[in-house]
């Protein structure tokens, strides 16, 4: 009869464990400190019961603690992809930024760094219900300019609604570049410890075709890619914007897609 209680209590240990998902045994693992577990466990959901925000999140600090801050930057990079009020994943990336050897300079016009900021701050849904909603108001103002008999309410919602059709462009706007940026895959993290950019898409030969040694954690924005099947060890090279400043050619395999 202990032996039969016996078995059913392991059988139903068993069934416990598959019940929990991999996340939730990704949490397991990381609360216990193993945290190349948690890294694997993280990965295999993530290829397995589907991505989220909180899931590269907790893969991000997984790799911090085993000191990869490469993969750390690119996983709270891909957390605030999906969600760009994860304010704990952009905490967390500024952290870890501000111990990455690398310190490019500026990317694009001051104007361009505005929108993306701006653009940054919220997901594409919220900038479609800002223009939504002021485009309602704008319904609403012009209702009001048409009907009204009061001179100084007209004027107020011919103003009023010249800024609410002012707001609801820009939201538009807004949301289709965050929509953009959510899908598109044009930037990169190096995540190899060190690499040497070359000002060809090849290994450099000598300190001439050296262009800058870059190290991990470091994010490049990818203008084009060359397939070269004659180098068996580095078969695909980027070419690859730093900064406004530098622009280069590294080994994919050096790299990954945020």
């Amino acid at each position: 009869m202990k032996k039969i209680v016996s078995l059913l209590i392991i059988a139903l240990a068993a069934l416990t464990a598959q019940a929990a998902s991999l996340a939730e045994q990704g949490d397991s693992a990381y609360t216990a400190d193993d945290f190349q577990r948690a890294a694997e466990l993280y990965t295999k959901a993530a290829e397995t019961e589907g991505t989220s925000s909180a899931l590269f999140y907790n893969l991000g600090n997984t790799y911090y603690r085993m000191g990869q801050l490469g993969k750390a930057v690119l996983n709270y990079e891909r957390a605030l992809k999906l969600d760009p009020a994860n304010e704990d994943a952009r905490t967390n990336l500024a952290f870890v930024n501000s111990r990455i050897i690398d310190r490019p300079g500026d990317r694009g016009s001051v104007m361009s760094k505005i929108v993306d900021d701006t653009v940054s701050s919220a997901h594409s849904n919220t900038w479609s219900w800002l223009a939504i909603g002021c485009f309602t108001l704008l319904l609403g103002a012009i209702a009001v300019y048409i009907f009204s008999d009061n001179v100084a309410l007209r004027k107020v919602s011919f103003f009023g609604g010249l800024a609410l059709l002012a707001l609801t462009i820009a939201g538009i706007i807004l949301a289709v570049i965050a929509a953009d940026k959510a899908t598109t895959t044009e930037r990169a993290v190096v995540i190899a410890p060190s690499t040497q950019l070359s000002t060809s898409p090849r290994q450099p030969k000598d300190k001439t075709e050296q262009a800058i040694l870059l190290h991990e954690g470091t994010v490049v924005e990818i203008i084009d890619s060359v397939a070269t099947p004659a180098d068996t060890v580095n078969p695909v090279w980027l070419d690859v914007r730093v900064d406004n400043a530098n622009r280069a050619w590294i080994s994919k395999s050096d790299t990954e897609r945020i």
